[in-house]
Parts: C-alpha cells; sequence; structure tokens
C-alpha cells in the first residue's frame, strides 16, 4: 500500500466518522451547540496542509521499514499477519495517547499547545478538530516511535487511525446517551459524558479521563473522573 492509498482511506474513515457523529448529536442532542464550524474547519486545514508537507503518509513508511528490517516487537515474534496483531497494535497506540495526552496537561510547554483545544467554549464534534500545528507537530515522532518500537503493520496502522478517529470525534460528540447505555459503554470505553468532564473548568475535573479509545487506562493509572453532564465546560 501507498501512502497516497493510506491517506487517502484516512481521509474516507474520518469525514464518514464526522458525519456519523454529527448524525449522533442531532438524534441524541444533550446541550443543542452547533460547534465552531468555520474557525475549527479553519484549523484543521491549516493542521491538514503543515502535516501534509512534513509528513504525509509517514505512519505507512515507518511500518514498511520495520517490517523491511524486521524491526519492532511484533516483527520479532512475526506476529505481524496473526490475528492478534490489530488487537495489540489499537492496545499499544491508544496506550501511547493516553499518556502522550496526559502529558500535554502535566508540562506547561505541551500545555501552551494542548490549550487551544481546551480553549473552544463549546463541546461538540468540531471541537475534535480543534488543535494547534505544534501539538501536532510534537505528537507525530511519539506516535512513529510507538508504531516502529511495536513493529505495527500497515492494517495495524490503518485500523487504529480509522478506530481513533471515530473515538475522538465520538467523545468530543454534543451527545446524550441513554443512562443505562451510557454505563454499559464508559466500563470499557471513553463516552462523550467521559470526556466532558475532562472539558470542566475545574482544575480536578481537567486532569482527568485522558483516554480517547479505552476507559480503563484513567482506570489502572488512576486518573479516572467520572462521568456526568453537570459541568461547565
Amino acid at each position: 500500500m501507498s501512502e497516497v492509498e493510506f491517506q487517502i482511506i484516512k481521509s474516507i474513515g474520518f469525514v464518514i466518522a464526522l458525519v456519523a457523529v454529527v448524525g449522533l448529536q442531532r438524534l441524541l442532542p444533550h446541550a443543542g451547540q452547533e460547534g465552531s464550524w468555520r474557525l475549527n474547519g479553519g484549523l484543521w486545514a491549516l493542521n491538514a496542509v503543515i502535516l501534509g508537507i512534513v509528513c504525509a503518509g509517514c505512519a505507512c513508511t515507518v511500518s514498511r521499514w520495520a517490517e523491511t528490517e524486521g524491526f519492532g516487537l511484533l516483527n520479532r515474534l512475526d506476529m505481524t499477519n496473526g490475528w492478534l496483531a490489530i488487537p495489540v497494535a489499537v492496545f499499544v497506540l491508544d496506550g501511547v495517547s493516553y499518556f502522550w495526552h496526559r502529558a500535554n496537561h502535566r508540562i506547561s510547554l505541551l500545555w501552551r499547545f494542548h490549550q487551544v483545544h481546551h480553549s473552544d467554549p463549546n463541546f461538540t464534534a468540531t471541537t475534535a478538530i480543534r488543535f494547534h500545528f505544534g501539538e501536532l507537530l510534537l505528537a507525530l515522532p511519539v506516535r512513529l516511535f510507538a508504531v516502529a518500537v511495536m513493529g505495527v503493520s500497515i492494517p495495524g496502522v490503518i485500523v487504529f487511525e480509522l478506530i481513533f478517529a471515530f473515538a475522538n470525534f465520538f467523545e468530543h460528540g454534543d451527545i446524550d446517551l441513554p443512562l443505562d447505555l451510557e454505563r454499559r459503554l464508559a466500563f470499557f470505553f471513553i463516552t462523550p459524558a467521559l470526556h466532558r468532564r475532562h472539558h470542566s473548568l475545574e482544575a480536578a475535573l481537567l486532569n482527568s479521563n485522558y483516554g480517547t479509545i479505552f476507559s480503563f487506562w484513567d482506570r489502572i493509572f488512576r486518573s479516572f473522573g467520572g462521568s456526568g453532564s453537570d459541568v461547565q465546560v
């Protein structure tokens, strides 16, 4: 698979995820917010251009290199084509994302960039694309390093990117899930109610619920801040 094909698949998945979550916002609205489409969309477009120039399809390139050189844990164990390879890749890369997100709140230099994301007065799907390009550029080598060290295959990278994109939009969605469904999902996954607390103006809640896909990272590493809709973002 070429870098261009990789980017096309990733872009299609991105659009489908955004449309799906916007649809859920219409069906199950929490506060009925529209979001800052113009500003956040503009930031996303700028970031897409910058990242495209700097390193379009880099994860695909690194994955191919690791496979060719036999580099990385999964390649060393000859597991890249096994049925466990993709779940392991998703699990590990989401764990890396958790620790990187936590670092963005703990290290002042990183927070200067990350606070752009938290400065959104609304909490909607468009918040998921509101980032300073500096944060994304700093995150890139961290993720590429994880792909190389784990020896994640190209299919593993693609599946992770698609799941991560949907999870990112979903957790920022202005969505009120039925209570029973919320409780069941929140046991394993990050839900809008969980992540809404992470965007709270209260410091104790702001520094909690760092996960993107799985909620158990927060439970294991004692940063779980519970769920609930009674917060000001």
